[in-house]
């Protein structure tokens, strides 16, 4: 039998449908394989985390299928939770697969501790603005002490309580500047200006 006999013979045409049919099952076989290892038909919604606890996106998470990876923590924010999400990514509203890291942002537990810095004799401006660049809130009510130099530092006080360079407090934390009034130190109660003068007798 020739070559163009047998490709017009029953027999091929039945072999080819049969191969055609087999590579359509594989191909089936396959893409339904590859949605089973790899959830390709499977999205997860991205819920929003923001001001959460570790506690609560735990469970959350947990629920839907997904983890999460602790990546940072930022400075501290007041208007978060101490230990809450700030930040996530992906972001809310994304869709996942199953088994995907939410990487999150936490807010400290509360400001960062910072040593004051050598602001004594300096001046209120410059003083102002060294405590503003360490993230300190400088108080606008002033207390004045006598000093013969005026508007300069002679302290601090937070609360109402003294601090000296090198103490280390929460950022933000707000200081007020005790400074010098330029009048010179306070006369004593009761002391008077004038010089008293005691004349003795000569002794012979």
């Amino acid at each position: 039998m020739s070559l163009f006999q047998f490709l017009k013979s029953k027999s091929f045409v039945k072999q080819l449908i049969i191969a055609f049919v087999a590579f359509i099952v594989f191909s089936f076989a396959v893409v339904k394989w590859l949605n089973i290892t790899t959830n390709h038909d499977q999205k997860i919604e991205v819920p929003s985390l923001e001001k959460l606890g570790l506690m609560d996106v735990e469970n959350l998470l947990e629920d839907l299928n997904l983890n999460f990876v602790v990546i940072d923590s930022a400075s501290y924010n007041p208007d978060f939770p101490p230990q809450s999400v700030i930040e996530q990514s992906p972001e809310a509203g994304s869709f996942v697969k199953a088994d995907r890291k939410i990487y999150l942002t936490l807010n400290p537990s509360g400001y960062e501790v910072v040593a004051i810095p050598s602001v004594f004799g300096k001046t209120k401006r410059q003083a102002t603005s060294q405590l503003i660049a360490v993230g300190f809130r400088v108080d606008t009510a002033k207390v004045y002490i006598p000093d013969i130099a005026k508007d300069v530092v002679r302290g601090l006080l937070i609360n109402g309580v003294d601090f000296n360079t090198g103490d280390k407090i929460a950022r933000n934390s707000v200081i007020t500047l005790k400074l010098g009034d330029g009048e010179g130190a306070e006369k004593e109660e009761g002391v008077s200006d004038d010089i008293e003068v005691i004349e003795t007798e000569e002794i012979e």
